[in-house]
């Protein structure tokens, strides 16, 4: 477990709420997206709205910083780098920073570890690591930024700050198996019965341990998943209504309405870039 001592203190630990109060969020950049995780890397401008979402957040600020709140009126906390806990409630600001935004599924076994290392909300991530990160991102945008280097070097950050040589599977073969079903079924319906099924569980058993084993609900994870699906289809050009389509969303709006509540922005705020 890391002490206070071993942490990079955030730039400025309090402050008021910062300036440009009204401006929603909007981001220019890519997303890279492998199982298990993702990276978010651009320009960022504006206010996120309240949301939580399924993963681990690790913000990185390769240029400027980023704020963090997580309770309404509560004083803002800017950071160079930061780490958010999993279905944590909070807002996100910044004012033209350039960000490597990792999401990391807590089920994973860099998500267990880094659960198990960083057990506040929100914690500054220690510089030693952060600085390792920022220049193995960094390193890989500016070098060519293909997607199969930019994966490569988001993995790798990842597996620093977890401290694990090289992800394993530690899952429960079951819950295993539940989720390679609804990767494989995720651009169409899905329900619990089908998927316990495909688990060897009752749909009561499995329920419990997939929130046991994934921390979160199985419809939750779903809509989790769609929204990487989607995700996807607009990195490589389709709109956000074809998008919505093409990962099972019952509509754009159905869509959208989870995208706020997961990212606190509108998906159409993220420009491909």
């Amino acid at each position: 477990m890391r002490t206070h001592e071993d942490l990079a203190p955030p730039v400025q630990a309090a402050r008021a709420a910062p300036r440009d109060t009204e401006t929603r969020l909007q981001a220019v950049g890519r997303v890279y997206l492998w199982q298990g995780g993702s990276l978010w890397i651009g320009r960022g401008q504006g206010r996120s709205k309240w949301h939580d979402h399924h993963a681990i957040q690790v913000a990185l600020a390769l240029e400027g910083v980023c704020l963090f709140r997580t309770q309404t009126d509560g004083a803002w906390s800017e950071f160079k780098g930061a780490i958010v806990r999993a279905h944590r409630h909070h807002e996100f600001e910044t004012h033209g920073a350039t960000m490597a935004q990792l999401f990391i599924e807590p089920e994973t076994i860099e998500g267990r570890q880094l659960g198990e290392r960083y057990v506040d909300d929100i914690t500054p991530l220690p510089e030693s690591e952060r600085l390792a990160m920022s220049q193995l991102l960094a390193g890989a945008l500016h070098a060519h930024g293909r997607p199969e280097e930019m994966i490569a070097a988001a993995r790798a950050a990842t597996l620093l700050l977890a401290g694990v040589a090289a992800p394993n599977a530690s899952r429960d073969t079951r819950v295993d198996k539940a989720i390679a079903h609804i990767r494989s079924h995720i651009h169409g319906p899905i329900t619990l019965a089908e998927v316990a099924a495909a688990a060897t569980l009752s749909a009561g058993r499995f329920r419990h341990l997939f929130v046991a084993e994934t921390g979160t609900s199985f419809r939750v994870y779903v809509l989790w998943m769609r929204l990487n699906v989607a995700i996807q289809f607009v990195m490589a050009g389709q709109s956000w209504t074809a998008a919505a389509h093409a990962a099972g969303f019952a509509d754009s709006a159905h869509l959208t309405r989870t995208f706020k509540r997961m990212f606190g922005m509108n998906p159409a705020a993220l420009v491909p870039g």
